[in-house]
């Protein structure tokens, strides 16, 4: 029985393809792996600068394991650098920050995305423009503005421009989405006598959890080990939020390096640990606010 006219040719062009897709695919694989090393080196070298004494680190062997691991440094850290302590402010701060954020991002996203108005895209543009100012450029004003309201050395100094400086971002992300939600829901939702609040809270709010998530996840990280505002606006040890603990460990005449890794330790876990319990709602988020601009 003879073989179909081009049979033969269509054989040798599919071990062509597979075999240009499996080298494809290991390129992918190798420059993955990369990535992966380069991005989960610093973790581990910082683990292993924390468990090392100052005669070990000020030695240049950076890439050395420690001869006799240090965990006086995490006790030091904890102890002597106020973890629990600035802890419970970066919690707070964070916290607070975070449902403001989420408050007003969503009921500007809702009627940027949802309402008819002339000036929606004008407002839009605002909090996009938002995203463009420096935050360096605005500490002398905020200071002058919070001294004569007299917030300065509080939380609220800290809250009110972690809020404005991440709901623009945060409108961005969840009005791309709300657009791409059909008109058809809200159409049948008002036939059936709901309100304009009722359609932001029973529906477009719960639909709104994937980006919400994503949302969350990204202040929470740009929040956590924010330095600058918070050195600026907070001198009182009790207010100070995780970033300060490093100096504790430094003086006048010495510095303990390895209790200073073993802290930076401390103050990244919580952000590791909600990273990667969380990493899938990051891309859903950001997939799903990418539907329609």
């Amino acid at each position: 029985m003879q073989a179909a006219p081009g049979t033969a040719s269509v054989q040798p062009a599919i071990r062509v393809s597979r075999k240009r897709l499996s080298f494809v695919k290991v390129i992918v694989l190798l420059f993955l792996s990369i990535l992966v090393v380069t991005q989960i080196y610093p973790l581990l070298w910082l683990f292993l600068y924390s468990m090392k004494s100052n005669e070990e680190i000020l030695s240049g062997a950076f890439f050395a394991l420690p001869a006799s691991p240090q965990w006086k440094n995490f006790t030091d850290a904890i102890e002597s650098g106020h973890y629990f302590l600035y802890l419970k402010n970066s919690l707070f701060v964070t916290t607070v920050t975070l449902a403001g954020v989420l408050l007003l991002s969503s009921l500007a996203s809702f009627a940027i995305s949802r309402f008819r108005w002339k000036y929606g895209q004008a407002v839009m543009v605002i909090f996009l423009i938002g995203l463009m100012i420096p935050l360096q450029a605005t500490l002398l004003p905020l200071m002058i503005i919070f001294k004569n309201l007299n917030i300065l050395n509080t939380h609220l100094s800290l809250i009110l421009p972690y809020i404005a400086f991440q709901t623009p971002i945060a409108i961005f992300i969840l009005s791309g989405f709300m657009k791409s939600i059909p008109n058809e829901i809200e159409e049948s939702a008002i036939m059936d006598g709901a309100g304009v609040l009722r359609i932001f809270l029973n529906i477009l709010l719960p639909i709104s959890v994937p980006p919400m998530m994503t949302v969350s996840i990204l202040t929470f990280i740009n929040i956590w080990n924010e330095y600058i505002l918070a050195a600026t606006f907070i001198s009182s040890e009790r207010l100070k939020t995780l970033p300060f603990g490093v100096n504790s460990f430094v003086s006048q005449y010495s510095v303990s390096y390895g209790a200073i890794g073993a802290f930076l330790v401390l103050g990244a876990l919580p952000v590791i640990i909600i990273y990667f319990l969380l990493a899938d709602k990051i891309t859903k988020g950001m997939v799903a606010g990418a539907v329609k601009g």
